[in-house]
């Protein structure tokens, strides 16, 4: 285990080395091929930014989240293209229906909350699901802005605060029970799906 946290702080040490010249528009670059093509660990990497760059860590946060925003459109698209029988044979039925009623009754907090959480959130399934359910572009580029722009300042201030190997620590925890942390998301998204429901009801009771 020392050993892979070895290797992994040594790859990330590499390619923040890459990127340092860039400055905040290096972060942009890496969440832009995340999103779009190539994986990569952005909460350790983001730490790291936050760690050498404390007083303008939040410019990179800013340029991290556009990046993630522009990057997702390349998954969105495709979606939006045609995807609907590749989402099928990625999920079940039933699990495609729920996903159709989410971005149905309220799109905006269905990938909102899933650009907010750390892996292994399935957060590209999310946003094939919103080309597939044609999610309006804006909403769709404004949710992912905003997820990452909350993931990535909490990720700066807990690295600030207690130091970069706390993201190695949440990060453990958060695999260590991924399972409550999806059935967590599901179960936020349903209230917030409800209260939304709840208010436009209210809302058509006193037109």
């Amino acid at each position: 285990m020392k050993k892979l946290i070895f290797l992994s702080n040594k790859y990330r040490g590499l390619l923040l080395a890459f990127l340092k010249p860039l400055g905040f528009w290096g972060a942009g670059l890496v969440a832009l091929l995340d999103s779009s093509s190539i994986p990569v660990p952005m909460d350790p990497l983001m730490a790291l930014y936050a760690w050498n760059n404390r007083h303008t860590f939040y410019l990179y946060v800013l340029a991290a989240a556009i990046g993630s925003a522009i990057g997702g459109l390349v998954p969105y698209f495709i979606g939006r293209a045609g995807g609907e029988l590749f989402l099928l044979k990625r999920v079940d039925r039933v699990k495609y229906e729920q996903l159709r009623d989410r971005f149905e009754k309220q799109e905006f907090l269905a990938l909102l909350i899933p650009s907010m959480l750390p892996p292994p959130t399935p957060w590209k399934l999310f946003v094939f699901a919103a080309g597939v359910f044609e999610m309006k572009v804006w909403n769709f580029m404004l949710a992912v802005f905003v997820g990452r722009v909350i993931r990535f300042t909490i990720v700066g201030i807990l690295t600030i605060r207690y130091g970069p190997q706390m993201i190695h620590e949440v990060g453990a925890l958060v695999q260590q029970h991924a399972v409550a942390v999806l059935a967590g998301l599901g179960v936020v998204i349903a209230l917030l799906v409800l209260v939304a429901i709840r208010k436009s009801l209210r809302k058509k009771a006193t037109a």
